[in-house]
């Protein structure tokens, strides 16, 4: 069996800066100041690690719930900007997303730094919920690179099976996302359809690095060929 796991934003789904904006205003509901969102890198972080850094920027203790009173109102705004902005599904993500859902013996999941409800949000729009009824997310811990474990525990809970490490293949396209399979033994794909070159990427660690998704019959044979030894692939 194989478990591949999915990041969201630039991966996944490009929402042109929905998320940013929804944190924005969060904030400045909040705090009366937003533009701190401007001021942090947000790349492969989690939503807990980001909104505690905003916190930290501005000056404010992460406690007595404030993290929670953001998040929701984050998650409320975001809604309203998934209903009245654009985006769209990254190149070949919808024809590789049904490839694996029809193949045996591969378990699809999320692992993302949204919150939950934020990378529902997210997918909504698309259609592509369905092909995720498990996963990880920045609501879960503020690590990401704690996040795997938890994925393999839910699928574990939904399919009454376990995966090994080396059986999960995670596909991301930041370093942050190569780190987080690396530091437990599992696989990556970097996919450089974010703001990370093929070369940072590769030089991340990642297994198999691509411009984008869209060489889907190349990806599966390689998913389930694994596990394999070699050199990094890196494909144009």
């Amino acid at each position: 069996m194989k478990y591949v796991l999915f990041d969201v934003d630039h991966t996944l789904v490009d929402v042109k800066g929905a998320g940013a904006r929804a944190l924005s205003w969060a904030l400045k509901e909040i705090f009366g100041n937003g533009e701190v969102v401007g001021e942090l890198d947000l790349a492969g972080k989690t939503d807990l690690q980001i909104v505690k850094e905003a916190l930290s920027k501005m000056g404010v203790e992460s406690s007595h719930g404030i993290v929670e009173k953001i998040c929701e109102e984050y998650t409320r705004r975001l809604k309203l900007e998934m209903e009245t902005h654009g985006g769209e599904v990254l190149p070949g993500v919808r024809e590789l997303l049904k490839l694996l859902h029809e193949t045996s013996g591969i378990y699809l999941g999320l692992l993302t730094g949204n919150l939950e409800e934020g990378a529902r949000l997210k997918l909504e729009p698309f259609g592509l919920n369905g092909f995720f009824r498990v996963g990880a997310f920045g609501g879960d811990h503020e690590d990401r690179d704690q996040l795997l474990p938890i994925a393999i525990e839910r699928l574990e809970g939904l399919e009454g099976i376990r995966p090994g490490y080396d059986e999960c293949i995670v596909v991301g396209d930041t370093p942050r996302d190569v780190r987080c399979a690396k530091v437990h033994g599992a696989l990556a794909i970097g996919v450089a359809t974010g703001r990370f070159s093929m070369d940072t990427l590769a030089k991340a660690g990642t297994d198999l690095v691509l411009p984008d998704l869209r060489q889907t019959g190349m990806i599966l044979e390689w998913i389930k060929e694994i596990p394999r030894t070699g050199p990094l692939r890196e494909l144009g």
